[in-house]
């Protein structure tokens, strides 16, 4: 069964502490180019929302898919890890059937 992508609650929180650091709530983007070592590639940026995107929304929070990406992430979860080696937005994707070291390339 296809579902679309989901947001952990960590991924939402820290979009919150950026809104409160940055003083404006900008939605999250994530999206899947073509590209990348792997043949795809990750694009997460703050970017505003367009006709037909998939909003995510908790807490006035909003992550947007667009409907291209929609498809690459079906079932994925998208969370925000801080490790030592930095803190970044993530993508565990059940698509993906090989990734790259860079953690943003992959392919299907």
């Amino acid at each position: 069964m296809t579902l679309p992508p989901r947001v952990t609650d960590r991924a939402f929180a820290r979009l919150a502490e950026i809104a409160e650091a940055t003083g404006e709530a900008r939605p999250l983007r994530v999206a899947v180019d073509g590209g990348g070592c792997s043949g795809f590639q990750y694009s997460i940026t703050l970017d505003d929302p367009a006709a037909n995107d998939l909003v995510l929304e908790k807490d006035g929070q909003r992550v947007l898919v667009d409907q291209v990406s929609l498809p690459f992430l079906a079932n994925a979860v998208i969370d925000f890890t801080d490790e030592l080696i930095g803190a970044r937005f993530v993508v565990e994707n059940p698509n993906a059937k090989s990734g790259c070291g860079c953690g943003t390339s992959f392919s299907l």
